[in-house]
C-alpha cells in the first residue's frame, strides 16, 4: 500500500490528503500517561485498543529510508510516527459518529476519473490493473484507502463548511500586504562573515559525519524498444502498444533485463560507475547518454529491477545494473564546502540567538541601534517599503515580516536559509485603502477564509485531545524501536 500511495504523487487521489490534519498528541513529558501493559497493545485512544502488529505493519508501509529505519531505536521517530496514527485513529472515530460514508458508487467515480489510470484520454482496466501489479498491492487494499482519504476529506469540509467572513477580518489581511512602511535596517552579512571556522573544528566535524559524504555510483543499461523491433512495423500504432504491453508485464511478472531483452532482439546499451552528475569515475561527462533518459534511470529506486519508460514518445527498457558507495575525503571542495558551510550556518544561529536575547531585553532601544552597528563596522541606512515585490534588498518573505513589525519596534529578520539577515527599526506605517467592490476584495476574503479555517482546525485538535482518553505503552514502544536495530 505504501508503494501505491508512493504512486500517487501526481494524481487527484493522493490531493485528498493535502490539508489532513495531525492531531497533536504530543508524548514528552506526559509522566504517568506511559505505563506497562499488555504487550500486544501499544496504545488505547477511549477503549479503542491499538495493537502492537498494526503499528509496526503502519511503519512499514512509510517506506521509511534506511537511515531513519537505522536510527528508530535512537531517536523519538517512532513516537512521532505513533501520534500520527492516534491522531488518525481519533478522525476515524470523529467520521464514524458523523456516520460519513462513501458509496461504491462514488468510489467508482473517483477512481474512474483519475487520470493515472487513463489510455488515449479515457479510463482503463487494463491500466488500473497494471498500477495495482507494480504497486503490489490488491484492488480491496487500495479502494479501502481511497475510502478512507475521501471520508477524510468531508470530514474536513464538514467542519469548515458555510463560513460567513466579516469584513473585518478581509481588511486586516489585505492590511498585511498593502502599505507602506519607513524603516531603518542594519545588514549583517559582514557581523556574521568575520566567523571563520577553523580547520580543527572542520576536522571534528568531518571524522562525526565521515559516513554521510559519499559518492554513489551507478552502472545502468538501457535498450530503447522500437516499433521494427517488437511489432514488424516501423509505426506506433495498436501493434505495437499490445506488444508493449505484453513486454511491461513479464517485467512486471519477473522477467530480468537480459531475458528481456534478448526475447526482444533488444540493442543494450551499458555505461558502468556514473554518478548522479553524469560522469564516470574519471570524471568525464557522458555526452553520448541524453540528460532526460539519464534523469529517468539513474532515479530507479531497487538495482536489477527493469522497468518500462516512455521519454518524449520514445520507449526503452532500462534498470540499475549495480550501485556501490565511495566515501570522499576531507580535502574535497564540495565536502570542505559543506562543512564550512555547516559550521557558519551553526554559528549564525548562534549569534542570532543572542541578537534576539538582547533585543527582548531591550539592548537595542535608544541609541544602542546606532552604537551596535558603529561598535561593528556597519551602517544604518534608511529605506522605505511599498509593495511585497520591493525586493531589491528584501525578498518577500523578509517583507511580509517586515510588514508585520509596529512602529517603533526593533526585529532581527533572516530568511530560510540564513544567507540574509537584518536588524529592522520600524519608523512609520501608512495604509493603503481597500476597494469593496473590486477583485483584491475577493483576493484577500479567500485568503481572510483560509486562514479562519485553519484555526478551526486547530480548535478542532484542542477540542479531541480533551474528548479522547490517550493511553500509551511506553515499554511496548521501546520493544518496537529495540526491534529495528
Amino acid at each position: 500500500m505504501a508503494t501505491s500511495i508512493g504512486k500517487l504523487s501526481k494524481s487527484f487521489l493522493l490531493k485528498l490528503l493535502v490539508g489532513i490534519i495531525i492531531l497533536p498528541f504530543v508524548f514528552w513529558g506526559m509522566g504517568d500517561v506511559f505505563r506497562g501493559g499488555n504487550q500486544n497493545v501499544i496504545a488505547t485512544v477511549d477503549s479503542n485498543k491499538i495493537s502492537t502488529q498494526d503499528f509496526v505493519n503502519y511503519i512499514n508501509r512509510l517506506n521509511l529510508n534506511e537511515e531513519q529505519i537505522k536510527n528508530l531505536s535512537k531517536t523519538d521517530l517512532v513516537e512521532q510516527i505513533l501520534s500520527d496514527y492516534i491522531g488518525k485513529k481519533v478522525m476515524s472515530l470523529e467520521i464514524e459518529k458523523l456516520d460519513i460514508i462513501v458509496s461504491d458508487n462514488a468510489l467508482r467515480n473517483i477512481i474512474k476519473k483519475d487520470k493515472l489510470f487513463f489510455k488515449n484520454d479515457k479510463f482503463s482496466r487494463t491500466e488500473y490493473e497494471k498500477f495495482l501489479l507494480k504497486s503490489s498491492t490488491t484492488a480491496p487494499q487500495f479502494e479501502a484507502n481511497i475510502v478512507e482519504q475521501e471520508k477524510r476529506r468531508q470530514f474536513l469540509s464538514f467542519l469548515a463548511g458555510g463560513i460567513v467572513i466579516p469584513e473585518v477580518l478581509v481588511e486586516k489581511e489585505f492590511r498585511k500586504e498593502n502599505q507602506t512602511k519607513t524603516i531603518q535596517y542594519i545588514n549583517l552579512d559582514k557581523y556574521h562573515s568575520k566567523n571563520i571556522p577553523s580547520q580543527e573544528n572542520i576536522k571534528e566535524l568531518y571524522e562525526r559525519n565521515k559516513n554521510v559524504f559519499f559518492t554513489e555510483l551507478k552502472s545502468i543499461r538501457y535498450s530503447e524498444i522500437r516499433p521494427e523491433l517488437i511489432s514488424g512495423s516501423e509505426e506506433y500504432n495498436e501493434n505495437f502498444f499490445k506488444q508493449l504491453d505484453i513486454i511491461e508485464n513479464n517485467v512486471l511478472d519477473g522477467q530480468s533485463f537480459e531475458e528481456t531483452a534478448k526475447v526482444n532482439n533488444l540493442k543494450i546499451i551499458e555505461f558502468n560507475k556514473i554518478n548522479a552528475k553524469k560522469e564516470n569515475e574519471a570524471k568525464n561527462k557522458i555526452e553520448s547518454l541524453p540528460d532526460n533518459l539519464f534523469k529517468k534511470i539513474y532515479s530507479i529506486k531497487i538495482p536489477q529491477s527493469p522497468e518500462i519508460i516512455n521519454i518524449e514518445g520514445k520507449y526503452y527498457l532500462a534498470e540499475i545494473k549495480d550501485e556501490e558507495k565511495k566515501n570522499r575525503p576531507m580535502n574535497d571542495p564540495e565536502v570542505l564546502e559543506a562543512l564550512t558551510a555547516q559550521l557558519s550556518f551553526k554559528e549564525k544561529i548562534e549569534n542570532n540567538t543572542s541578537l534576539a536575547k538582547d533585543i527582548s531585553l531591550g539592548a537595542f532601544d535608544g541609541d544602542n541601534y546606532k552604537k551596535f552597528a558603529d561598535d561593528n563596522g556597519l551602517v544604518v541606512k534608511n529605506y522605505k517599503i511599498s509593495s511585497l515585490k520591493q525586493n531589491d534588498i528584501f525578498n518577500e518573505g523578509l517583507v511580509k515580516q517586515i510588514f508585520l513589525t509596529k512602529d517603533g519596534d526593533i526585529n532581527l529578520l533572516t530568511n530560510n536559509t540564513l544567507t540574509k539577515s537584518f536588524l529592522i527599526s520600524t519608523k512609520k506605517t501608512e495604509y493603503k485603502r481597500l476597494d469593496k467592490d473590486g477583485n483584491e476584495f475577493e483576493q484577500y476574503e479567500a485568503k481572510a477564509r483560509l486562514n479562519l479555517i485553519n484555526k478551526i482546525y486547530q480548535a478542532y485538535d484542542e477540542s479531541a485531545n480533551q474528548k479522547y482518553k490517550v493511553e500509551v505503552n511506553q515499554r511496548t514502544i521501546d520493544r518496537v524501536k529495540n526491534s529495528f536495530q
